[in-house]
């Protein structure tokens, strides 16, 4: 049942409706959007003008608002609170602090905002500590200043106290409830005589070197099939959850709250208890485990001929990391029982994998180039090494085994006609499409043109930028004219990936949308009474959009982490010089990506240059009123660290370089001298007037 009409106010353009909070912006911004949308026209995204509400808004709040459009390049509309829906007091995370006017305690949000603070007699909190507090409730309409102190978090340096403010932040759900605790304690692994014994077929997992479970292993080898000649069978198996983790129990009704299982770099808050995340549905090397496996066929050019489905019990003949994987292909040294495996198991992977790799090809799934960054945390939770991650063919070829075993369960589930939960990927709006091809067309390059946009059409475009100075510049381009993925119970189709089906079926462990299609897959192939059930169709719309806000709500938070350790690891490196490129624009300023460490900080506009700086949206570039200056995506840049903030995990840059050209600046306030001081002045002298003007018509 739709929970949400738009209301019409008296004035005709604007409209009341109740909105959810969005993640705040890196700025501090409040945006939110429609908890549903039954109007013409896509749902829009709202900015929450600041009023006495907002220091107290926190992500997924409710919150019922009258809006009304604007023409801004920013955003299309504005809203203003009525009121919140949940009258439950608020709670936010800051830094205790004594000053001499009395106690506060500071946001560690990017807004950096500050209150005044009520103690209870007797209570002693030192300075500097971590606090989770609540607006002081007066009873009265009048706003209240001051906040209580709900709960001491201790020292906001010590170890894991990073990844620990965006769990409270956020909300995300990091104790499990001791009917789960007890629930899982009790599971145990129970063989089925109905379930094949693949216990002799030499399986491996292979993972990164810090894995924290293992939840598929894989095996291949050449078909002997004469009608087949240059195919392979490949066998992907999978932790078989729906096994211990029945519909509607204890354990299911917290996963599915959960969502998914969020990683950080100092910890992981699972989906599952340890008993089963961590041992029942871990295939850890030599232990028998239960899983559902998929056999599949693929031709000499990696073309799926068939597949199966199958309940089996496995035993891993090894865990091996992707590195000495890797290691022993290209170099044929590793460890004896990686060597004892070459010919046997890792060899025939790669000859499969290289037949995946024609299909895959031939496919033209997206292939942007932004390497992923790591962050090593020692175990006194300090930062000791930010790198970006080494991109090896044995990670590529996990992944498109991977690819391929979601594939079959995407179309067994479709061609039965089982209702399930699809990874859905739909193409690009118009509009941001047409906005790249600006962007390329800016720097020389050609994206096609056509009725549909294709994932191969970008991949032209990339493949052109390739060798150029602004591959930056179109890798973030295209990235950002990407929508989300998300999860439905409708089949749209995976545009990334350029597959017309697609569901997530290897991570059962870590995400809630696979478990539910390995009980659709078992209901759907007739592999036992564990299947779906009633409460699962019944649920099946609630729980795609509730596990799609809890995969965008885990996103928010590693990234917050993120930033929060990196802030961490430069704040002792203040007024050093770095390279970047701009990774983002806004019409507050402009986002700079350190080519060392993968960081993000912000140039604020005020302090670039001394004239006035339009936000153009469509080409999200910004462009100096009085020389054409362009500031936009994947520009070059030098900045020098100014300021940092590690529990907001704000990081600020002063600009020293544009394209290798330096900016001279003089005086105080860092500004350039790239104007005569007299034009400065006459400008700003308009800006008054025209200000002046519009307290004259407001008043």
């Amino acid at each position: 049942m739709k929970t949400n009409k738009a209301h019409n106010s008296s004035k005709t353009m604007e409209k009341i409706l109740i909105l959810q909070v969005m993640a705040p912006t890196r700025d501090g911004e409040i945006f939110a959007r429609p908890v549903s949308w039954e109007e013409a026209g896509d749902e829009p995204i709202v900015y929450i003008e600041h009023d006495k509400f907002t220091g107290f808004l926190s992500y997924g709040d409710r919150i019922l608002t009258r809006i009304k459009p604007v023409n801004s390049n920013n955003f299309d509309y504005v809203g203003k609170i009525i009121k919140k829906i949940d009258d439950n007091p608020q709670t936010k995370l800051g830094i205790f602090q004594i000053t001499p006017n009395g106690p506060r305690v500071k946001s560690i949000d990017k807004s950096g905002k500050d209150w005044l603070v009520e103690l209870d007699k007797g209570v002693v909190i030192e300075d500097g500590e971590l606090v989770e507090f609540r607006k002081i409730d007066s009873g009265r309409r009048i706003r209240s200043e001051k906040v209580r102190v709900s709960e001491r978090l201790g020292d906001p340096s010590a170890p894991k106290s990073v990844s620990l403010i965006a769990i409270h932040q956020l909300k995300i759900p990091n104790i499990f409830p001791e009917n789960v605790l007890l629930q899982s304690k009790k599971a145990s692994f129970l063989q089925n005589k109905k379930w094949d014994d693949y216990s002799h077929v030499p399986f491996v997992t292979i993972d990164p070197k810090d894995a924290r479970d293992h939840d598929d292993a894989c095996y291949a080898k050449p078909d002997d099939d004469p009608k087949n000649i240059g195919g392979h069978l490949i066998w992907v198996a999978i932790a078989d959850v729906a096994h211990f983790v029945r519909s509607g129990d204890a354990i299911d009704n917290e996963a599915r709250h959960r969502g998914n299982s969020t990683y950080f770099p100092d910890r992981v808050v699972p989906m599952l208890p340890d008993n089963l995340s961590g041992n029942l549905c871990s295939l850890h090397e030599g232990e028998k485990r239960a899983c559902i496996v998929v056999k599949i066929k693929i031709d000499s050019v990696g073309n799926k001929i068939s597949h199966k489905f199958t309940r089996a019990v496995i035993q891993s003949w090894a865990s091996l990391e992707y590195g000495e994987v890797q290691e022993v292909i290209d170099k044929g040294k590793g460890k004896p029982k990686v060597l004892d495996l070459v010919n046997t198991v890792i060899k025939p992977l790669y000859d499969a994998y290289s037949c995946l790799k024609i299909s895959r090809k031939a496919r033209s799934p997206l292939d942007l180039n932004l390497p992923e960054r790591k962050i090593e945390i020692d175990e006194k939770g300090i930062v000791k090494d930010v790198r970006f991650k080494e991109r090896l063919e044995a990670h590529k070829l996990i992944e498109e085994f991977m690819i391929l075993a979601n594939v079959c369960a995407a179309e067994t589930l479709s061609n039965k006609k089982t209702p399930t939960i699809f990874r859905v990927h739909e193409e690009p709006d118009k509009e941001k499409i047409e906005a790249l091809r600006k962007t390329a067309v800016s720097v020389g390059l050609k994206l096609s043109k056509g009725q549909n946009i294709k994932a191969s059409h970008i991949n032209e475009l990339l493949a052109q930028a390739e060798s150029a100075p602004f591959r930056d510049l179109i890798n973030l381009s295209a990235l950002r004219s990407m929508n989300q993925a998300f999860y439905s119970p409708e089949n749209f189709g995976h545009f990334g990936l350029s597959l017309s089906q697609y569901a997530h079926f290897t991570s059962p462990i870590r995400r809630y949308s696979d478990l539910i299609t390995h009980r659709a897959l078992i209901s759907a192939v007739g592999l036992g009474d564990d299947g779906l059930k009633d409460i699962d169709i019944d649920n099946i719309h609630s729980t795609a959009e509730k596990i799609s806000e809890s995969e965008r709500r885990s996103m928010v938070a590693e990234r917050d982490t993120n930033d929060r350790y990196l802030a961490h690891f430069l704040s002792e490196r203040i007024g050093n010089n770095f390279c970047g490129s701009i990774s983002g624009v806004s019409n507050f300023g402009i986002f700079v990506r350190l080519d060392e460490t993968g960081a993000d900080g912000i140039v604020p506009v005020r302090t670039i240059a001394n004239e006035y700086f339009k936000y153009d949206k469509s080409a999200n570039r910004l462009i100096g009123s009085e020389t054409g200056l362009k500031l936009e995506l994947g520009m070059s840049v030098r900045v020098k660290l100014s300021e940092v903030d590690p529990f907001a995990g704000g990081i600020v840059f002063q600009l020293t370089h544009l394209e290798n050209e330096q900016l001279n600046y003089e005086g105080s306030k860092g500004r350039s001298k790239f104007f005569k001081k007299n034009k400065y002045k006459t400008r700003n002298k308009k800006l008054k007037i025209k200000r002046r003007e519009r307290r004259i018509k407001v008043s």
